[in-house]
């Protein structure tokens, strides 16, 4: 399928719920991310400095659920921490904020337990790929898993569930661009990953979404709302540093912010 079939597809799916959207007087958060989303581009071009403090994302993501008529304190602030040098993560920690995102385990599992040693109430999400081999160890450090994508590795984590009796929350990963260079359940997959997932005893808190860089955001997080809802799940992992507002907007449960807090991110050398 081309991609201008692709996108056609998409935009007849989920213009119908952006228009009432706009229909209910709601198309403040647009303007207001349109705003936002050129300052994210002037401070891509200065990586030296992080554009907005904690408290600014906070008072955004407020402001956007109240725009949204949604109940403020509804959406959860992950922090994402990859790749970020101990000091800066441990200021966000000393500000008071407790819910980081990592991608990979290897990582997380080199700082975070000292974190917690330090740091009580901490809820980490892993929002990168996991491998079947590693749910073990995904299982002693995460609170949540943002990417559970393949049947492989929703049977890994089915097992080590019953073994240990506990869980982190799970959530399905939609390739809502249909990208063949991502990780990701195709939308038309979604509903059977999904049974498939229930079926296993699996209890789906929601679904997650990275939407193609060079696409409107808004149209991927609508269809994953959309798929989300046909299947009875609340929970929306989608919205980042440059789009939150609108993803907000259209019932995101948990946005993920990095460089916005922490800075430009520093590659281990």
């Amino acid at each position: 399928v081309s991609n201008h079939a692709r996108r056609g597809k998409l935009f007849s799916l989920v213009t119908p719920l952006i228009a009432y959207m706009l229909w209910l007087d709601r198309a403040d958060w647009w303007f207001a991310s349109q705003e936002h989303w050129i300052t994210y581009q002037a401070y891509a071009q200065f990586p030296g400095a992080a554009i907005m403090s904690l408290a600014d994302i906070t008072a955004r993501i407020t402001k956007a659920e109240v725009a949204a008529c949604r109940a403020p304190g509804s959406v959860h602030l992950i922090a994402v921490s990859k790749v970020q040098p101990n000091e800066r993560v441990a200021a966000v920690l000393d500000e008071g904020h407790r819910c980081f995102g990592e991608n990979r385990v290897q990582e997380a599992a080199g700082k975070w337990p000292d974190f917690r040693e330090t740091y009580a109430g901490v809820d980490l999400h892993l929002i990168g790929p996991l491998q079947s081999n590693k749910v073990r160890q995904a299982f002693g450090l995460f609170d949540a898993i943002h990417s559970v994508d393949r049947h492989k590795l929703a049977t890994a984590i089915a097992r080590i569930a019953q073994e240990e009796g506990q869980c982190p929350k799970l959530f399905v990963q939609i390739n809502t661009g249909e990208e063949p260079q991502k990780a990701g359940v195709l939308p038309d997959a979604a509903d059977a990953m999904i049974a498939e997932c229930r079926a296993l005893d699996l209890a789906i808190e929601g679904l997650m979404c990275i939407p193609p860089a060079e696409e409107e955001p808004s149209l991927h997080f609508a269809l994953l709302a959309k798929i989300a809802e046909r299947n009875g799940l609340s929970g929306l992992s989608m919205g980042m540093s440059g789009d939150f507002e609108s993803a907000i907007a259209l019932g995101a449960t948990h946005v993920r912010v990095g460089s916005a807090i922490f800075g430009a991110r520093v590659a281990a050398g």
